[in-house]
Formats: structure tokens, C-alpha cells, sequence
């Protein structure tokens, strides 16, 4: 860990202070003569970021600061056409197999670096290389082989297969090229202090507190198209972890913030009507926050159950309920802004289906307690869940979503685990129900969660090892071919054989809802859904 420093002067210390004292945040000002240069900019979040290593950590906090400090080979718009960055242009091969990137001259990374070939060698053979440990990106770049340097601006990247998810993938943060120089360092420091070209630099990382970013004043080579070829208006970012929605609000209706992450759906409505206020939501792609079913043990193994269970559930009531109307109820196995996305049947709870459904596998009597029994055993199901996945109201829907398939006769064991045990029980597939979601701009996440070759032990999260040729053959076949409407048909097939086989239920599409003041202008979202900031500029500054 590096040292915080002084950036920022003593308004920063003061917010800092009012993290410690949350509790109290309404009455934590900022003193006479400590007033925030206008130049600057502080944003609340949810979530600290693990490791600062976007090749190593797989989590959306992270990406989503790192977005704003390592720059990608090309960039993708949210139709899905890509567009320069540090590359230039490419070609493909016609075989699938190579592609050849034309560096952008100029570009230097924070340490003064220069971006070559080498650069990118460098970045994708650690994003592969076991020892990163790399709990994400390494799975984007499946059938690397190598790159080979062809002269100093241009790289040739081989796979062994076909991919037609590899150009989305270089567009992700979590692929974002890194100044050689910083890779050779410990994997430690490179986790406190990775080195990108952005249009921000990391100064300082104060742990559970904050992390500080500057402005690169030589940047001059946005994404296309409409990113800015200039440096930064806003001189200087402070990202403050506050776990607690109100604390977050009031951090920003106080004036101490900018802008903050996950407004709570409660308060939406009322912060919109507010003067002086804003909110932007964008609906993330990728996998919706989704109940996977068990389909190899138990109960869930009988395709009739698991049918009854989606039945059973009046999802659509506990997302309006839970979420105020700010999220939307998911109908399939990828989210609506997610390319290839297949528009789901949308379907309504029906218990008398459910129930005879429950009758026809065979569980037809009741306990005392309501509960369906067969053969003398309850229709129980364990789903554990750990507090870092309970956010956004997940655990209140899960509470709901209980009670809900209790009226049926399910009893769900919903069961808080502490980080350890959840990872030991999930990662052996040791659960009848686990919940997730997953942001990626591309529909080949749903190979990530049901692909056979995609299991814990290979770096994959089909945690209930499904092994279903039909299945497999739709998502491979949408993988190794570069044909759209090919990918389009094959994606198609398997979003309605998930549904059909009743493997997954989703829930509701997540989203990035930010709350920022009027005044801050500029803001942009990626594909993601992430804030970037380099376009931004605050009108008092």
C-alpha cells in the first residue's frame, strides 16, 4: 500500500473525517477556509476496489475506476460497433485467427512510458500468465496463443481458435493496456499502483477510505468516436467508500459530494424533483441478477420442479416492491442492452400451475408446516448467500423471494455465509440455488455460466457443472463465428433453451444509477454502464 499524501489539502481531510464519523454526516461540514477547489471532484461509492490490477481483479468496482485510468486498444459503443483508441485500426485474418493492431503514435503512459508492441505483449501475457491469478480477464482472452511484435507500433495477436467475443474483450477495462515498466514490479505493488495512459493517473489509495486521481496533462487520444483528443477539465477525482445508501445521499444533498453510486431506488423520484439535482440510469448488460438452479442434485434435478419454482414466485410484485419502480423485472438469461439479447415471453406467477406442476413430480402432501413432503422428505432447497453479494436490496429479494415459494410448499433455505465458507460451499457447487449477476457488453457471459468447458476449476462460473450438449452447441457455435446474424440465431436458441429448461430464473436487470449535482456536466457512460469523466467539468470550475 502506498501512502495517501497530501493531495487534496484539508477539505479532503475533513470528508475523510466525516467517513469516520458517518453516523453524524448530516452536521459534517467543511470549515471557513477549507473550501473544495472548483476544479475538483468528489465521488461517493459503494464499493472499494479489491486490487487495482484490472488483469487480476474481476470486480465492477474496480472497472469502473479503472476505466478512468487505463485506456483500451479500441473502444465499443453501446450498438456494438468498435472504434479507435490506442489502435489506430486492425485488420482480422480470414481464418479468425490473427488479429494486427496499428499503434497510435504519441502516447505515453503515466510513468513516461512510451506505448509500443511490446506494451500490449506485455499486457496480454499477464493477463494469461497462472501467476497473475487473474480472476477474469485471463477468461476473455480464451485461445490466446501469443503476440508477436511485428515493428515497434505494430502487434499481432494469435489465437488458437476462433473468438468472435475478442474484440469486445480488448474494449473492457479489464484488459486495458498497462506501461510495461509497471508489470515488472511485484504483484503487490501493482495491485496498489498499476500504471495506465488514461486521462487520470492514480496519486494516492488510502485503504477504506478513498482513492485520489489526477489529471493526465498530456492526454490527447480519447476513444472514438466523440471522446475529447485533450486532457481533463476536471483536475482532480476523489473516490470515497461509503458502504451505507443514506450516508452516501447525504454526502451529496450536503454538498460534500458531487456525485454518487446507487442511489437508493427510494429516493430517486425525490432526488429527481429536487433542485439542483440529477440522476442517470443505465440499465447494465450482461446477466441480470439471476437465481441458478441445480439441475444435478435433489429436488431441482426433476425439470418439473424447477418449473414450479419460477412459477410459484410473484417476481414481478417484489422487484416493484423492493426497487420503487427503478428496476426492471429481467424475463431472460441476458439483459435487454446486452447484444444478441433474445426478447424473453414475459410470464406472471401462476400457482395452480405451480401446484399441479409440484403434484405430477410426486409432491403432493404437506407437512405441518405447510411444506411439501415426498417420500417422507421435505421439498427443501439450500441457497446460501455472503454479504458482498447483497447489494442493491438483494438480500431484502431474497427474504421475499423466500417467503414467496413457501406459499407453495418450497422451503428455501436462505442461509448468510461469511465470505470463506461461501466460496468453499459455491465453488464446489455445493447448493441447490445460487444468485448472480454479471456485467459484460457481450452474450458470451452466458457460456461464462453455463458452457461445459466453463466450470469453477477452469476459471468459469457454471458452479453446477451443467454439461448439456444441445447447450453447448448454440454457444459455441455463436463463439467461433465471426457471422452476426449466425451469432444472433445460435444466442437466440440458447436464451429460450435456458428459460425453457427452467436452469436459471432471472430476476431484474441491474443498474448504474448515479445522483450528481446540475452543475456537473459532461458525464459519459461506457457500454457498461460505468461514469467516465473525461469530458466532464463542473460549470462553477
Amino acid at each position: 500500500m502506498f501512502s495517501s499524501g497530501s493531495a487534496g489539502g484539508p477539505w479532503r481531510r475533513v470528508l475523510i473525517g466525516c467517513l469516520v464519523l458517518a453516523a453524524a454526516v448530516s452536521g459534517c461540514g467543511l470549515p471557513a477556509g477549507a473550501a473544495r477547489p472548483a476544479d475538483t471532484l468528489v465521488y461517493a461509492v459503494e464499493t472499494e476496489p479489491d486490487c487495482l490490477d484490472p488483469q487480476v481483479s474481476p470486480l465492477d468496482a474496480t472497472a469502473a475506476l479503472v476505466r478512468n485510468t487505463h485506456d483500451s486498444l479500441i473502444s465499443m459503443d453501446r450498438g456494438g460497433t468498435f472504434h479507435p483508441w490506442l489502435a489506430e485500426r486492425w485488420t482480422r485474418s480470414a481464418d479468425g485467427l490473427a488479429y494486427t493492431f496499428r499503434l497510435r503514435p504519441g502516447v505515453r503512459f503515466h510513468d513516461g512510458t512510451r506505448l509500443d508492441a511490446s506494451a500490449v505483449r506485455a499486457t496480454l501475457d499477464h493477463a494469461v500468465n497462472p501467476r497473475t491469478r487473474s480472476m477474469y480477464a485471463a477468461s476473455l482472452l480464451e485461445g490466446y496463443r501469443r503476440t508477436a511484435v511485428v515493428d515497434e507500433l505494430t502487434a499481432r495477436v494469435e489465437l488458437g481458435r476462433p473468438n468472435a467475443a475478442f474484440l469486445q474483450a480488448l474494449s473492457t477495462a479489464y484488459l486495458g493496456i498497462q506501461s510495461p515498466r509497471a508489470l515488472a514490479k511485484p504483484a503487490g505493488e501493482l495491485c496498489t499502483r498499476p500504471v495506465g495512459s488514461g486521462p487520470y493517473e492514480l496519486v494516492s489509495w488510502q485503504r477504506k477510505h478513498s482513492i485520489t486521481l489526477r489529471r493526465n496533462p498530456g492526454y490527447r487520444w480519447g476513444p472514438g468516436p466523440g471522446g475529447r483528443a485533450a486532457p481533463p477539465r476536471i483536475a482532480e477525482i476523489t473516490y470515497l467508500f461509503v458502504a451505507e445508501q443514506s450516508v452516501r445521499l447525504g454526502l451529496l444533498t450536503s454538498g460534500q459530494a458531487d456525485a454518487v453510486d446507487n442511489v437508493p431506488p427510494r429516493n430517486v423520484a425525490a432526488l429527481r424533483r429536487s433542485s439542483g439535482y440529477e440522476v442517470h440510469r443505465t440499465d447494465n448488460p450482461g446477466l441480470p441478477w439471476t437465481l441458478f438452479l441445480n439441475p444435478n442434485r435433489g429436488p431441482l434435478a426433476d425439470v418439473r420442479v424447477r418449473r414450479a419454482l419460477t412459477k410459484a414466485i410473484r417476481l414481478s410484485e417484489l422487484v416493484d416492491a423492493v426497487y420503487h419502480g427503478q428496476r426492471t423485472r429481467a424475463f431472460g438469461p441476458l439483459s435487454p442492452t446486452t447484444v444478441h439479447h433474445a426478447a424473453g415471453t414475459p410470464w406472471k406467477d401462476d400457482p395452480d400451475e405451480a401446484a399441479r406442476l409440484l403434484d405430477a413430480a410426486g409432491w403432493k402432501d404437506r407437512d405441518g408446516e405447510g411444506y411439501r413432503v415426498k417420500d417422507g422428505k421435505r421439498l427443501s432447497l439450500f441457497w446460501p448467500y455472503s454479504d458482498f453479494l447483497a447489494r442493491d436490496g438483494r438480500d431484502v429479494m431474497g427474504q421475499g423471494i423466500q417467503a414467496e415459494a413457501r406459499r407453495a410448499g418450497f422451503e428455501l433455505r436462505y442461509t448468510r455465509l461469511d465470505p470463506g465458507q461461501f466460496a468453499t460451499r459455491a465453488g464446489s457447487g455445493d447448493a441447490d440455488i445460487l444468485a448472480f449477476s454479471f456485467t459484460r457488453a457481450e452474450p458470451d457471459i452466458l457460456r461464462h455460466y453455463f458452457g461445459s468447458g466453463k466450470t469453477a476449476e477452469k476459471g468459469g462460473s457454471n458452479l453446477f457443472r451443467i454439461a448439456d450438449p444441445a447447450l453447448d452447441a448454440w454457444l459455441d457455435r455463436a463463439i467461433t463465428s465471426p457471422d452476426a446474424p449466425v451469432r444472433a440465431a445460435a444466442y437466440a436458441n440458447a436464451q429460450r433453451y435456458i428459460t425453457e429448461r427452467a436452469l436459471a430464473v432471472p430476476v431484474y436487470v441491474p443498474a448504474t444509477t448515479v445522483g450528481y449535482v446540475s452543475g456537473l456536466r459532461g458525464l459519459r457512460w461506457d457500454p457498461s454502464g460505468y461514469p467516465v469523466f473525461q469530458d466532464a467539468w463542473r460549470e462553477d470550475s
